[in-house]
Formats: C-alpha cells, sequence, structure tokens
C-alpha cells in the first residue's frame, strides 16, 4: 500500500513538471515565431537553415525528446493526435496519456481504498485509463457536431460569393472571418494552405482529413469534380445545401422516433451500477461476499465486461446512419 501511495505521488509530481516543461516548450516557440516575423518584417533571416519551413507546424507528439522518440514509432500516438485536432484541443499526446496514467492510479488508489479488492481496484484503475480518452471524444463529437449544423451557412455564403462574382478562394477568406468556429477555423486553415502554394486539391483534401464529415466529403468530391468537368458552382452549392438540410431534418425525426431506446439505454447501463452503490451503503453485509469471495471477485468483473458489451450492442442499434 505505500508503494502504492508513493508511486501515485510520484506520478502527480511528474505531471506538474511534465505540464510546466510543455507550458515552457509553448513560450519558447512563441518567441521563435515572434522572432521570425520581426526579422521578415525588416528583411533579415534568422541564423537558421534556409531549407526550414516559414510556416511552423509543431508535430511533436511530446516536449520530452526521449519519450517523442517513442511515441513517434507509435501508431496510436499519431491516431491520438489526430482524434486531439479534431476536438479542437491544444495538447500533446504524450501529455494525454500522461493524465492518463494519473487518472489509472487515482482510480486504482481510491478502489483499493474503498474496497481492500486488489482485482476489482484493477479494473477500476484500467478503466479509469481511458477516461480522459474519452472526455477527448465527447469533445470531438460535440466539435464535429457543430461543424455538422454550421456547414449549410457555410455552403450558402460561398454560393453567394460566387454569385457575386468572387472566387471560390475569396469565399473561403470570407467563411473563415465571418462565420464562428469551428468553421471558420478549418477554413481558415484551408484558405492558409492553398494560399502558401498548396494546391487546391490537397488542401480540400486536408478539409476531409481534418473533419471526418459525410456532408464535407459530399462537398469536397462535387467541387472537384466541378473543377474538373465544369459546370454552375452556384446551383451544385444550393443544391448541396438543400440536402444537407433535408438530412437533417430526417435526422432530427429519427433522433424523436428513438427517444424512448436511447432512455431505455441508459436506464439499463446506470441500474446495475447503482443499485450495488445503493446496497453496498446500506447493506454492506448483503454485498459483502462480492468483495471478499473469489467468485464474488470473478462476478464483478464479468458483471463489468457484460456491461459494456451490453451497452456496446445497445448503442450500435439505436445509431441510425442517415
Amino acid at each position: 500500500m505505500q508503494f502504492l501511495f508513493a508511486a501515485l505521488v510520484f506520478l502527480v509530481i511528474f505531471l506538474i513538471f511534465a505540464m510546466a516543461s510543455a507550458f515552457l516548450g509553448q513560450e519558447k516557440n512563441s518567441d521563435f515565431i515572434q522572432t521570425r516575423l520581426e526579422s521578415i518584417g525588416k528583411g533579415s533571416a534568422l541564423p537558421r537553415n534556409p531549407l526550414d519551413l516559414d510556416l511552423v507546424r509543431d508535430e511533436h507528439f511530446s516536449t520530452i525528446p526521449s519519450i517523442n522518440k517513442i511515441l513517434v514509432s507509435w501508431s496510436f500516438a499519431t491516431r491520438l493526435q489526430k482524434l486531439i485536432a479534431q476536438a479542437g484541443m491544444q495538447m500533446r499526446p504524450g501529455m494525454l496519456l500522461l493524465i492518463c496514467g494519473v487518472v489509472a492510479v487515482v482510480g486504482f488508489e481510491s478502489m483499493n481504498l474503498y474496497t481492500g479488492n486488489f482485482l476489482v481496484a484493477l479494473a477500476v484503475g484500467v478503466a479509469s485509463f481511458f477516461l480522459p480518452i474519452a472526455y477527448v471524444l465527447i469533445k470531438r463529437a460535440r466539435r464535429m457536431s457543430a461543424f455538422e449544423r454550421q456547414f449549410p451557412e457555410v455552403i450558402d455564403l460561398l454560393a453567394r460569393s460566387a454569385r457575386a462574382g468572387h472566387s471560390f478562394t475569396s469565399g473561403m477568406e470570407i467563411a473563415a472571418t465571418d462565420l464562428a468556429p469551428p468553421v471558420s477555423t478549418e477554413f481558415r486553415i484551408t484558405f492558409d494552405e492553398q494560399r502558401f502554394g498548396l494546391p487546391l486539391r490537397d488542401a480540400l483534401m486536408g478539409l476531409c482529413d481534418r473533419v471526418p464529415l459525410i456532408d464535407v466529403r459530399l462537398f469536397v468530391i462535387a467541387l472537384l469534380v466541378q473543377k474538373d468537368t465544369g459546370g454552375n458552382l452556384v446551383e451544385i452549392l444550393q443544391n448541396l445545401a438543400h440536402v444537407i438540410r433535408e438530412r437533417f431534418r430526417i435526422a432530427g425525426e429519427l433522433r424523436i422516433r428513438t427517444a424512448q431506446g436511447r432512455l431505455t439505454a441508459a436506464i439499463l447501463m446506470v441500474l446495475p451500477v447503482g443499485m450495488l452503490v445503493l446496497l453496498r451503503s446500506i447493506a454492506p453485509d448483503y454485498v459483502s461476499v462480492l468483495f471478499t469471495d473469489p467468485m464474488g471477485h470473478l462476478l464483478l468483473i464479468l458483471g463489468g465486461v457484460m456491461q459494456v458489451v451490453g451497452g456496446f450492442i445497445l448503442w450500435r442499434i439505436i445509431q441510425i446512419k442517415v
């Protein structure tokens, strides 16, 4: 127990130092960007390799070089970095994994002190490890949902801009300036990429990669086809906006019709855990066998696994794609 407590204290202190290191790294990066801009304004150059990028894009997984080398060769870190970027969070994968480790140790220690059972505490610690990642996934889902709600407005703005005689890139600049995040953020990135030399096709494909929505894919495909074969861009954009709004209407009707199923799924997921906590509080002798007997440990782990599997099946049933 003392060793586990010492490990918890060590991880918390390590997290503090890592966060401080990340903050100092961001400060140094900001200082470099400011110095770079000042040197460009003066017509001079920094004493750096002329082949270095003028646009500083931070692709490091961690501010600690040794950890960064490990994460670079780990494919999961790349996917984690993409999830963080899609969630709109300013965090490195190394920092997120460090937070996951601290949360796992805290969950393990808390459950171990509460129940005194190592296996149950270990299961809670493993589950707690994925809580920060689940938070990132929730942030990503909310951001993608907000982007999807704003997207028809962007298409209408681009159509009005094209009807007024502006180019498509000028319309993207207007969308990046006048609209609210997250739409403005993504279109600002796309506009800056093509302005600094990236072909428009590649910039639009980058938008598809950063915003993995079916509406964005339809939008990019329609633009690329129109660019290659010609056609009325205004009419294409208006028809696309109409299709997206119809999808929203049908999706809203489906959410209304599946509301009872979603409520039932939530109750079925919360009820066993709530009953266990309630009985543990008002009648501890009644459920103590689950925490003292080896067979009870096995039943608790089996019940937790079945809850997760059942929750996943229920979630898949009520998820109807339009």
